[in-house]
């Protein structure tokens, strides 16, 4: 008998108000790989994506933390 594992390679990210999946405020993320090992794509319709490899993930992070972290939020605030 062969064993199997299941393995969740993808969620969808949505304005809660927006059941629609393929809506253009949708992201997907997942796992993908082209043979050359696993990354994290992410993408949204008609937008595009960026592939992410693991190893970049937490120097990504913390630089994509920084600028939102220096975003002006309405009316000039931060």
């Amino acid at each position: 008998m062969t064993d199997y594992k299941c393995r969740v390679m993808q969620v969808v990210v949505h304005p809660e108000k927006d059941a629609f999946i393929f809506s253009e405020m949708a992201t997907r993320i997942s796992i993908d790989d082209e043979g050359g090992g696993e990354f994290v794509k992410a993408e949204q319709t008609n937008t595009g994506s960026i592939l992410i490899n693991p190893d970049e993930w937490p120097e990504l992070r913390a630089a994509i933390d920084r600028m939102v972290a220096e975003c002006e939020r309405a009316g000039g605030e931060q």
